[in-house]
């Protein structure tokens, strides 16, 4: 039951939304859909007409009566060419209204993931994900392009079939009507069997596609460690797996086709013998109590009428695979998007003496606060940043940091250190209000990170992480992501400044070297340079480094760290790093176990110290 209404509520969104957006189009189908069931019912009721009022009269009489039935076979030719111009109508039609719903579905689905947060893509399936906009939206074109049309064009039909039939006679009609009902039961059967097993098999495509990611993304530690046989086993299970449903549910559909033509040949042989009686007898006038032409249009509107419920059976079908797919993308644009209660917002500003005045091109950044007065007050962008008895959790009842309190002054290097999982890169991800605090407060510049908007606190902070992700486009574009507004000479000046300008002037096309999604075509720590040069051209008060460096040789590293220092100077900077060289500098170390800071100082201070630090201190240097 609950899965009934689910459907109804799915596709009476569906319709609504088609409707909203485009009313004017589907009264156009609706109307061609009408005058193309009238056409074909107007031609069944014409052939009675044709054999009734020409033929058995020519054959009766002996009058030749050629040229008027030239003339009411050509306007029958007339209809039927409207009905099959409405028919082309409506189906092209509909096939625009379902590109244009679907371009604005996949429009609003992608807005809506850039609202959501990134607990979750932390818990959804890449490639699950990825199938909402493929198979999924693919299978929601098919409804509305063609099961709706077709449903509609069914059910319109049975019911004026059905008008016309009691009027050429009620007895026949009520035969077929008993008939109908056996019909519609055992389809419903049916569709009831198949559709539970194409909502499962919907869901199972969307782990197929997700588990092709991850091997499509692991492929090189697939080969490194041999586990090509153990992969190819785990997917034969969930191709297996897809199979078995999609067999089920394509078994049940394939079935309904043969059975209701058992069914429709059944009802059409009775209406034939008990018409056949009925034209053959003769009432006490010696008047048939079926005419031959009347016998003919019944038995032919009995083909229309039991096409239209197969029809109409075979589509529930695809319409409920479809609401399946519906269902999958209606979960998605539901999902609850980022929340974001900040009001305090970053813009450009020009000082003079103690005062602000805001100006697109300012030189400084600075905080602008709204008060309920009306008023407005500004501070100036410095980096000081709090974290004040913190408490996290990614999962209720499992903490990460307990009671964290530091701070980081404006132009300090801090150094996190600690084992996988001490919750170095949790840190950073609270500072980036990624995730919301289950206690305690983290202060930017003496205002809570809550009270500012999140794209405008993201902005203030650029990462360096680990994992590099670039575009497809050019190096001049993933350098410019930093900020799109950056001039050429802006980007360049910030790949030298990471160090990067000189293997990419040594490429053919330079800058304008064409880059593929995952930066395939060069080094990862190449990819790496590019991705500092990146952070380099936003210019923020507040730079968070995740392993900044792990990609790149020695050599290349001590380069980069000269550039780094640059970009570092005057900005509060948050490293994350296992390698000594990063670590050594920095103003304040902080050494983390089990979410709690152990420790605090910097290099010399915790080497005095003789703990965790001087312990990682010492194992490093052994390892060397």
């Amino acid at each position: 039951m609950n899965d009934i209404r689910k459907l109804k509520k799915n596709l009476m969104r569906i319709l609504s939304y088609i409707g909203k957006h485009h009313g004017k189009e589907i009264t156009v189908v609706v109307i061609a859909i009408l005058v193309s069931v009238g056409a074909g019912l107007m031609g069944n009721m014409f052939m009675r007409v044709v054999i009734d009022d020409y033929i058995l009269e020519m054959l009766a009489t002996g009058e030749e009566m050629f040229d008027k039935l030239l003339r009411f076979l050509l306007l029958m030719a007339v209809v039927y060419a409207v009905g099959v111009a409405a028919t082309w109508l409506y189906n092209r039609t509909m096939a625009v209204v379902a590109q244009a719903s679907l371009k604005e579905i996949r429009d609003e689905m992608f807005c809506k993931m850039q609202k959501l947060p990134v607990r979750f893509f932390d818990t959804h399936n890449h490639g699950d994900v990825m199938s909402i906009y493929t198979n999924d939206t693919d299978t929601l074109r098919q409804l509305i392009a063609q099961s709706l049309p077709m449903l509609v064009s069914s059910l319109i039909n049975i019911v004026l079939t059905l008008l016309v039939m009691n009027r050429y006679s009620n007895p026949l009609t009520r035969v077929v009507l008993v008939v109908a009902v056996v019909m519609v039961l055992v389809s419903v059967k049916l569709v009831r069997f198949s559709g539970r097993n194409f909502f499962k098999q919907q869901g199972t495509i969307g782990r197929v596609n997700g588990y092709i990611e991850e091997m499509l993304n692991g492929q090189k530690v697939v080969k490194v460690f041999c586990h090509e046989k153990a992969a190819q086993e785990k997917f034969e299970e969930m191709n297996g797996e897809l199979c078995s449903q999609a067999t089920k549910a394509g078994g049940s559909s394939m079935l309904l086709m043969p059975v209701m033509s058992a069914f429709g040949n059944i009802e059409y042989l009775i209406v034939a013998v008990i018409g056949g009686a009925m034209a053959l007898s003769v009432d006490k006038h010696g008047q048939a109590e079926m005419t031959i032409g009347t016998l003919v249009a019944f038995l032919a509107l009995i083909r229309q009428f039991a096409s239209s419920i197969t029809q109409t059976a075979q589509q529930m079908n695809s319409v409920i695979m479809g609401l399946a797919g519906a269902e999958r993308i209606f979960d998605l644009m539901d999902q609850k998007p980022e929340m974001d209660s900040g009001y305090v917002t970053m813009v450009r500003a020009d000082q003079h003496g103690d005062t602000f005045r805001e100006s697109p091109s300012g030189a400084i950044w600075v905080w602008k606060h709204p008060h309920d007065d009306g008023s407005v007050t500004y501070t100036k962008v410095a980096g000081n940043v709090v974290f004040d008895h913190v408490d996290f959790a990614y999962e209720e009842g499992h903490p990460v940091l307990h009671d964290i309190s530091m701070y980081a002054k404006p132009g300090q290097k801090l150094a996190f250190v600690g084992a996988t999982g001490a919750g170095k890169t949790t840190m950073t991800n609270l500072i980036n209000r990624f995730y919301d605090l289950a206690d305690g407060k983290v202060r930017y510049d003496g205002v809570n990170i809550n009270k500012i908007k999140k794209s405008d606190l993201r902005r203030s902070i650029g990462m360096i992480l680990q994992d590099v992700s670039l575009f497809t486009g050019t190096i001049m574009d993933n350098i410019r992501y930093g900020r799109l507004e950056a001039t050429d000479e802006e980007c360049i000046e910030a790949a030298k400044l990471a160090g990067a300008d000189s293997f990419i002037s040594r490429l053919p096309q330079g800058y304008q070297t064409q880059l593929c999604g995952d930066g395939s075509s060069l080094s990862q720590g190449q990819n790496q340079l590019i991705s500092i040069a990146r952070a380099a051209v936003a210019d923020p008060p507040v730079m968070v480094m995740d392993e900044a460096t792990s990609s790149i040789d020695t050599r290349t590293e001590k380069t980069v760290q000269e550039g780094m220092d640059y970009l570092m100077e005057g900005r509060t900077v948050f490293v994350i790093a296992h390698r000594l060289s990063t670590v050594q500098n920095a103003n304040v170390i902080l050494v983390l176990d089990h979410g709690q800071i152990i420790e605090r100082g910097n290099h010399e201070q915790l080497i005095a110290q003789r703990g965790e630090y001087w312990q990682l201190y010492t194992g490093a240097l052994e390892l060397e």
